[in-house]
């Protein structure tokens, strides 16, 4: 549990944090949307503040002045409680409101939300406002991902920033790390900070497995591609094979072949690929023929967080074995924050870990990212188990 003085210094540092983040982007940057899953800059600056209007300061400011009647219908992402929304794919075609209009509603309602918390408020509206600082926490990482995903697909391949690395590498010695048969509990203590898909504190039982302390390298990733295993279709599963054969993938995104070399897009332009470097933007397709191709697997998601604190790890976005479902006795929240997680619990792979995107004080063993199998604009990688 947060103090308010502490949580209102939390909110206005991740309120800055989104606004560096944009710092490097031309006007013209803020309004693409390359695809369906990307959402263009605008949009997640505007969204994220909408979150704080709609669910702390309307309810909670008698009187409130809304500083724009459409922006609820602009920025609403999925919420079906709240009210109608611009389709998802739309996200690029407005124009309007511009960009200058989006950070004067920030400023608007960064302002409204330090004078409310700059008086004590009941526990129940600090909770509302830790959710909402981690909501932007999580979009923070979106914007990044989205950004790489918008200049990378430009056929300029224009640098974002030379001070993010994209590919740290893992300087250890590869080993495998066992773990003994047994009942373990996994789950959020209630302690601090967490999602609603973490909570029920549960027991499993893990059969005796080995993890990789590392994760796969690109180098490591290169001898499959070399070994013909995207041309391979028993290493696949059958959405997997279609997948890869309709969309010719035949190499991680943002590889490109260049004089029979293998360069990546970075955030700060074309490189050379790091042979070191640990593997991203994978989807779970490829995680899974990778690990087929090795005669080994996926760690479930409850055999990673039970030997995470064996080895490093926030580097990559890890993809596990397993699906994403409610813990037992999992209950939604009521009214529209209800729609947070438990309404996409069907069809997606859990992912544990973290990103070198991931904003700081935003990761936790315990935390249950979660996405398509076939998705891979996010830092995605894997670690090894058998």
């Amino acid at each position: 549990m947060i103090a308010t003085d502490s949580l209102l210094e939390f909110f206005l540092e991740t309120r800055a944090h989104s606004e560096t983040i944009c710092t490097p982007l031309e006007t013209e940057d803020y309004v693409v949307q390359p695809v369906v899953d990307v959402s263009p800059p605008k949009w997640h600056l505007g969204h994220t503040t909408w979150f704080f209007e709609e669910f702390i300061l309307k309810p909670h400011i008698e009187n409130y002045q809304i500083f724009d009647a459409d922006f609820s219908f602009v920025f609403n992402s999925y919420y079906e409680t709240v009210g109608k929304r611009v389709v998802r794919s739309d996200r690029g075609n407005m124009s309007r409101p511009s960009v200058k209009k989006v950070y004067e509603y920030r400023k608007y309602i960064t302002a409204a939300v330090k004078k409310l918390f700059e008086v004590e408020q009941p526990q129940t509206l600090n909770d509302l406002l830790e959710i909402g600082i981690h909501h932007e926490k999580q979009h923070q990482e979106l914007l990044l991902t989205d950004i790489k995903y918008i200049l990378g697909n430009n056929p300029l391949l224009p640098a974002y920033s030379k001070r993010i690395l994209d590919h740290p590498v893992e300087n250890h010695q590869q080993d495998w790390i066992s773990v003994e048969e047994g009942v373990y509990e996994v789950g959020h203590n209630s302690q601090g900070f967490c999602y609603d898909n973490e909570l029920g504190k549960h027991k499993v039982y893990l059969n005796a497995y080995e993890i990789s302390n590392k994760l796969v390298t690109n180098g490591e990733f290169i001898a499959f591609i070399d070994a013909n295993g995207y041309e391979r279709f028993d290493l696949w599963h059958a959405e997997g094979w279609d997948w890869v054969s309709l969309n010719k993938i035949k190499s991680p995104l943002y590889w490109h072949k260049i004089d029979n070399e293998w360069h990546y897009y970075t955030y700060a332009g074309l490189k050379k690929i790091d042979m070191n470097a640990p593997l991203a933007h994978i989807a779970y397709f490829e995680a899974f023929a990778y690990a087929q191709w090795k005669g080994l697997r996926l760690p479930t998601e409850f055999e990673w967080e039970i030997a995470q604190q064996y080895f490093p790890w926030g580097k990559r976005w890890e993809w596990t074995e397993s699906a994403y479902l409610p813990y037992p006795n999992y209950q939604k929240a009521d009214g529209a924050l209800g729609e947070y997680n438990g309404k996409f619990m069907v069809n997606q792979k859990v992912l544990r870990g973290g990103s070198i995107a991931t904003s700081e004080k935003h990761t936790r063993p315990t935390y249950r990212n979660f996405f398509h199998p076939n998705l891979r604009w996010q830092f995605t990688g894997l670690r090894l188990a058998k």
